[in-house]
């Protein structure tokens, strides 16, 4: 296109954008003008092929005020005004240092003004996300808080338009996470399926979601809908079915689930908030929402939820500070039992939970000893049900694979293990009246002995190692495992392991090489069993464990690796 052209196509765009501001039919809904959009994009083309800081600043003022009157009519307006404001602000990021504007006003205004009212929209919410993705590095470098600020919006656009979006929201990921704003998602993230629950309730009780605010919902001072909408999603029924009973102290439930249900809507981040998790009314509503056929979109979420969880993961391992990463671990063990009663979100959610807290521990065994007193308070709830039995398990595993947080922190490992002995005598009592019920062929019976003794399996591990790895605590330890040794409860495999871990301990070297930490020793520790493959040639085989020697002869020095591995 020549020069010429380009020009005419230019002062064509121009006057097609001071026609609309003058034309009575649009000068109050600009978006309402077919051909407006289209203009901008072509002067945006134009000024970017130009590089042209003159039709820059000729373009600028133009552009500006749409912005403006876009933004003052969206509340009356019937038309979409998403797209057109995406496109100027395109023009603020790609022309700001030239005309000398700052965006981050309009990007927040078009988050809280249009974004709000239009994320359901699904041609407006994935021309968002192709915006937030194609601008990625001017948001981190110039508008580093903004993306973390409304993270529960985004949150918001993505759980209602499902899974084609979800590549491009992945994308974006990494941008959502800030210091403020770490905490606060994982809730967020778990709660994904609630949140579409509580979406497609508001659309049935208010109408299609786009073109309406939920935040006027949360500030309405008016409360008879938000009310209505309540008793409906937290009790199934609704104000008039209540009858004589409608002004009983049951209908107080309500009440107690508004803050929920408000938080989980929100569009900002404000924080960590409390989830009200023991309210029955909420407890009430999730059983609700599985006992009913679930729509399309619920099930989206509950499969979308898990691989949203793998990227959270793999940033806070990657990423995040140790305090940050060490705030999380008490909301991942308070979350493990609280999620949306779905068998298989369950399952595939927990799993990441467990898998994000362990790697924490690895990356810092300190945190054991940090969060020593949560710790112990979900050990003492080992019995309450299973899913926080398998909790308390893993907590176990944790404490004695780290060292109860290592050798710098003596005073809580023994802490640590003092509460690893009460809850192996609590076991050890209650084992011996279970032998009766199991006897009964209960199958409730039976499943809760097999958990228990898979408990104590666990628990006897952690002692021994935690012992092995703080040698001051192995009296201890001996008079704990002799007690299971000859307490001959029903399980074999539980007293047989006590057994074998005595005999251990009575071989110091090999009990180090079996038991002792994973990781590299600690300064003046010994580790026999660790041994630096790398020189598998060189080193004598008497820094094998033992068991590893296997049916070879002679003496351990007798032998190098070779002689052990198989060869290539």
């Amino acid at each position: 296109m020549g020069g010429e052209e380009k020009y005419k196509e230019f002062d064509y765009h121009l006057r097609s954008l001071s026609s609309s501001a003058r034309d009575s039919n649009f000068a109050n809904d600009p978006a309402s003008d077919p051909s407006l959009l289209n203009s901008v994009k072509g002067l945006c083309d134009l000024c970017r092929s130009e590089k042209s800081e003159d039709l820059i600043a000729r373009v600028y003022p133009h552009l500006n005020r749409i912005f403006q009157r876009c933004v003052s009519s969206i509340t009356q307006s019937q038309t979409s005004n998403g797209l057109l404001l995406l496109a100027i602000l395109q023009f603020f990021l790609d022309f700001g240092d030239v005309v000398l504007h700052d965006a981050d006003p309009n990007l927040r205004t078009f988050f809280k003004s249009c974004l709000s009212r239009e994320f359901a929209d699904p041609i407006v919410a994935e021309a968002t996300l192709d915006f937030l993705n194609a601008n990625k590095k001017k948001f981190s470098s110039s508008f580093p808080t903004l993306l973390p600020q409304f993270f529960p919006l985004l949150l918001k656009l993505f759980a209602w338009n499902g899974e084609k979006l979800e590549k491009a929201f992945h994308r974006i990921c990494p941008s959502l996470i800030s210091q403020g704003s770490f905490l606060p998602q994982l809730p967020s993230i778990v709660d994904l399926p609630i949140l579409v629950v509580a979406l497609e309730r508001v659309e049935k009780s208010s109408g299609s979601l786009v073109g309406s605010s939920i935040a006027s919902i949360q500030k309405s001072t008016a409360p008879e809908m938000l009310l209505a909408l309540m008793d409906e999603a937290y009790t199934g029924s609704t104000i008039g079915d209540g009858g004589a009973d409608s002004e009983s102290e049951d209908s107080s439930t309500i009440a107690v689930a508004d803050p929920y249900f408000l938080e989980l809507l929100k569009d900002e981040n404000d924080g960590l908030a409390e989830r009200h998790w023991a309210s029955p009314a909420v407890n009430a509503a999730l059983q609700a929402a599985v006992t009913m056929p679930m729509s399309d979109r619920l099930k989206q979420a509950l499969r979308m939820t898990p691989r949203l969880l793998d990227i959270y993961t793999a940033i806070a391992i990657r990423e995040v500070d140790d305090s940050l990463l060490c705030a999380l671990v008490p909301l991942l063990m308070a979350r493990y039992s609280n999620l949306f009663p779905e068998k298989l979100f369950l399952y595939e959610v927990q799993k990441r939970i467990l898998e994000l807290m362990l790697a924490a521990f690895s990356r810092s065994p300190s945190f054991i000893a940090l969060l020593k007193k949560p710790i112990v308070d979900r050990l003492g709830e080992a019995y309450d049900s299973p899913t926080k039995t398998e909790l308390a398990l893993q907590l176990c595993w944790a404490i004695g694979e780290y060292g109860g947080g290592g050798e710098a922190h003596k005073d809580a490992a023994r802490e640590l293990f003092e509460s690893l002995e009460l809850l192996l005598y609590e076991n050890l009592s209650s084992s011996r009246l279970g032998l009766r019920e199991s006897a009964l062929g209960s199958d409730s019976a039976k499943f809760r002995k097999s958990s228990q003794s898979r408990l104590l399996c666990f628990v006897v591990t952690a002692i021994a190692k935690l012992a092995t790895y703080h040698r001051e605590l192995l009296p201890r330890a001996r008079v704990s495992l002799t007690k299971v040794a000859r307490s001959r409860i029903s399980d074999a495999r539980v007293w047989k392991r006590a057994r074998d871990y005595l005999g251990l301990m009575n071989e110091p070297a090999i009990c180090l090489s079996v038991l002792g930490p994973c990781g590299s020793p600690s300064k003046g520790m010994q580790k026999p069993g660790t041994v630096n493959w790398s020189e598998g040639g060189t080193k004598m085989v008497s820094h094998l464990p033992f068991y590893l020697l296997g049916e070879q002869e002679g003496l351990p020095h007798d032998f190098s690796f070779r002689d052990v591995l198989p060869g290539r």
